[in-house]
């Protein structure tokens, strides 16, 4: 073979490589907008049939919770309430179930609000808040209290005020709202100190009640110290921002303080009575349930004669009712709304022999966040079972029996002994 015919044989031609033809991944099924937020508790589908396309809106989760905050209702009779008393783990899933509201401070349109909230995550609902007006049509903007108007039995408005232990540079604050307000009544269900500093003295107290606090409370500081014994120097009359408050008199009952006082503002004077509870640690509940029932009745006893009788019900009949029943413990929600919900549920078993606790604490929750917030388990049962002792002193007093008798005797020694019971089948 010539070198030439080797020269001229070519190797044969390469087939052109055809690349692979794409394929498409596989789709993946479409995955349902209730699926990926994991539940379908805040989704709300609204189908509009009327010639316009179908409308798909998501509600956020604060619309779900005042949705379930104004539904919820559970009523009770008296048995089932005592029933419900022993029970704790279905209390307690019941009170986890109901939104707090809690109230989001971006929410709250009131520049330096922080300084007058005594804790930084409890801020009053907006829609509900107490408004101070200036004094005396003053110019200016309108002043901030930590405070919420709540609403009463039947949703009667503005039935209590339900606010924070006032602070040192506050107390000027509380005493303009209860003379905006025309309160006549100021419940406190605190210790001026439980470890930590709970509320300021707002009010002047007589010697030998001042020489008990300091004796109740060892670890005062050196300026609380300093300050009660200026309420000492003072006597039984301070000057308070704009107001001069007397203390008439003053008497102790079986758990409770009740002080008269008169406040003047100018050459106006007007009466109101101040209870104070101290038998009720924060975080826990009273030590004793019947002196904090006999607090609840005398208060309801005593609210009802300040009310006008309505054959004198005029124009000017406004002027003269008495206003908001003020009510406050440290924070204004836990205590403060126990204290609320019982008066309530006090009021339905006596007219309607039925107590719906739910649907209070709901109501609650709506004007202020987390009222009520200490109802959980044991505390919730001790409420539930005021309730119940409640509606058997009415039954006593109709049956001659004793009111503290009855109640240290019937129901309540029933619940301790049922607990009791269940507590030792657990261990054996």
């Amino acid at each position: 073979m010539s070198m030439s015919a080797v020269h001229s044989a070519s190797p044969p031609a390469e087939e052109p490589v055809t690349p692979p033809p794409l394929t498409t991944p596989p789709r993946k099924a479409s995955v349902r907008l209730q699926e990926r937020r994991g539940s379908n508790l805040s989704l709300l589908l609204d189908v509009n049939t009327l010639g316009v396309e179908t409308v798909c809106s998501v509600s956020t989760p604060k619309e779900v919770w005042l949705q379930l905050l104004h539904t919820s209702s559970r009523p009770l009779t008296h048995t089932l309430l005592q029933e419900a008393a022993i029970d704790t783990n279905t209390l307690n899933v019941e009170y986890q179930k109901i939104p707090p509201n809690f109230v989001n401070a971006a929410d709250l349109d009131v520049p330096g609000h922080m300084m007058k909230d005594r804790y930084k995550t409890i801020l009053p609902n907006p829609e509900s808040r107490v408004i101070l007006r200036n004094p005396d049509d003053e110019p200016g903007p309108d002043r901030y209290i930590n405070a919420n108007y709540i609403r009463g039995y039947k949703g009667a408005p503005r039935a209590y005020i339900a606010t924070q232990g006032p602070m040192v540079h506050t107390v000027g604050d509380f005493w303009d709202m209860v003379w905006q307000e025309r309160s006549s009544i100021i419940v406190m269900v605190t210790r001026l100190k439980e470890n930590n500093e709970k509320c300021e003295v707002y009010w002047p107290q007589p010697r030998d009640k001042t020489k008990r606090v300091k004796e109740e409370d060892e670890d005062t500081e050196e300026k609380d110290g300093q300050r009660e014994k200026e309420n000492e120097e003072e006597g039984e009359t301070r000057q308070i921002g704009r107001f001069l408050i007397r203390v008439k008199d003053s008497r102790e009952k079986d758990g409770f303080t009740v002080t008269d006082m008169e406040i003047q503002l100018h050459s106006e004077c007007r009466h109101v009575r101040h209870y104070w509870f101290t038998s009720w640690p924060d975080h826990h509940i009273p030590q004793c349930i019947a002196p904090y029932l006999r607090l609840v009745e005398e208060v309801e006893t005593y609210s009802k004669s300040l009310v006008p009788p309505s054959s004198s019900q005029e124009v000017s009949a406004p002027a003269s009712s008495p206003g908001p029943i003020i009510i406050h413990c440290s924070a204004g929600i836990g205590r403060t709304g126990c204290f609320i919900a019982s008066t309530i549920g006090c009021q339905q078993l006596r007219e309607t022999g039925q107590a719906d606790v739910l649907e209070t604490v709901c109501q609650l929750r709506l004007d202020r966040t987390s009222l009520a917030h200490c109802l959980r388990a044991s505390r919730t049962q001790r409420t539930r079972s005021a309730y119940s002792c409640r509606t058997s002193s009415y039954t006593a007093n109709r049956t001659g029996r004793s009111h503290r008798t009855w109640i240290t005797s019937s129901v309540f020694r029933e619940v301790q002994e049922k607990r009791g019971e269940r507590r030792q089948q657990q261990q054996n």
